[in-house]
């Protein structure tokens, strides 16, 4: 470990110092002729840019200058807390409530049915209108005429059964926690297409994670709606959570100044809002891989979350939002809105057979209590009942 003293002759004017008065190697001076260490040369220090990405390169790693309270100990798990049997009761009722006109098409059609092409035909039917895609509903069907055929099924409140056992096997896959105290922060990017309700949603998430023990930070990432920062603003008021806005300026400055924040107040969880953009809009698309790629710089492991939110309305075209942003960014979960009201709840499904990427939550309207974790045999018994 002190090789380096070793090598270095022992000046002949400086007497050894008696054990008890030596310093600690720790702090052992340098030899008289070691030489001092050369300053680099001007051209070798990374210029000074206006774009965010250069001068985050040019600055020291946040992780290394935060204090150690900002760092996570330990790993930890946190459970979310059980519903009261009231609350369970009524949430499943504003579900159920909120597919009804999903439902209607599909429960209508085992009332007195004949076990015959004709119903498997009609199933097809109302399978594809409520936007299960082509894909997951002839998956459905040819799955359901195995189990009819193996089982000898001859009644059809059996084969509505063995179609209920289906959709619960095809949506559990989906079906996956949010994960709190594996990082500290936890970073999590928000996006979606304009209008899907991505800021309605953090503010219900802030209140779902306070709920569950832990603080939260927003970052107004949307620097291009109007009014998007006042909004995030009243969400924070309303839940007692500070908001890391600009007036203006580049919303990947915003997201690495609210992770610099974080890990500098020991915060629990970050949430990136940024600006909605269809797929379609490339330079938007690479303006989220550019907050990506500098949240990442503020925190090598972050995000640790990219969600996108949905509104369930849109049904097929949902699935392509999916993939191309699922493509652009790795989505690592989704939260599917609205679905109060829509007769295209079957897009779930379509989801689960193409691109299966976790549903952390769903919502079945504009209450906080509105927005909840998914539950695949909840959101199919709903779906038949």
């Amino acid at each position: 470990m002190f090789s380096f003293f070793k090598k270095k002759p022992k000046p002949e004017a400086q007497p050894a110092l008696p054990p008890e008065t030596a310093p600690a190697p720790a702090i052992l001076p340098e030899a008289p002729d070691a030489p001092a260490p050369a300053t680099p040369p001007a051209a070798e220090l990374p210029p000074v840019q206006p774009d965010i990405d250069n001068v985050i390169d040019a600055a020291p790693a946040l992780e290394e200058t935060a204090g150690p309270e900002a760092r996570a100990e330990d790993t930890e798990i946190v459970e979310a807390p059980q519903p009261t049997p009231e609350a369970k009761r009524s949430w499943l009722s504003r579900l159920k409530s909120g597919l009804s006109k999903t439902s209607s098409n599909l429960t209508t059609l085992f009332i007195g049915a004949r076990i015959d092409d004709d119903l498997y035909d009609e199933l097809e039917s109302a399978l594809l209108v409520s936007d299960a895609g082509v894909e997951a509903t002839h998956w459905l069907l040819a799955e359901l005429k195995k189990k009819v055929k193996a089982e000898r099924l001859t009644e059809a409140a059996q084969v509505r059964t063995a179609l209920r056992s289906l959709l619960i096997d095809l949506l559990t896959p989906l079906q996956r926690p949010l994960v709190l105290g594996r990082e500290k922060p936890l970073v999590m990017m928000i996006a979606g297409v304009n209008g899907a309700g991505k800021t309605t949603t953090i503010g219900k998430l802030a209140l779902h994670l306070q709920a569950h023990g832990q603080s939260v930070l927003l970052a107004a990432g949307d620097t291009f709606r109007a009014a998007a920062r006042e909004q995030l603003a009243v969400w924070g008021e309303r839940n007692n959570v500070s908001v890391i806005a600009q007036e203006s300026g580049d919303p990947a400055a915003v997201a690495f100044d609210a992770v610099h924040s974080a890990q500098a107040r020991g915060t629990h969880v970050v949430m990136v809002d940024t600006a909605g953009r269809l797929p379609t809009q490339l330079h938007l698309m690479d303006e989220l891989k550019k907050i990506k790629r500098v949240i990442a710089k503020g925190m090598a492991s972050a995000p640790h979350e990219v969600l996108l939110v949905i509104d369930g309305n849109t049904g097929q075209n949902a699935l392509a939002q999916v993939k191309a942003f699922d493509d652009a960014l790795g989505l690592t979960g989704l939260v599917v809105t609205k679905l109060d009201g829509t007769a295209k709840g079957g897009i779930l499904a379509a989801i689960a057979k193409t691109r299966p990427v976790p549903l952390y939550f769903i919502g079945v309207g504009e209450k906080i209590e509105d927005l909840q974790p998914f539950n695949a045999t909840e959101f199919v018994d709903a779906l038949l009942s």
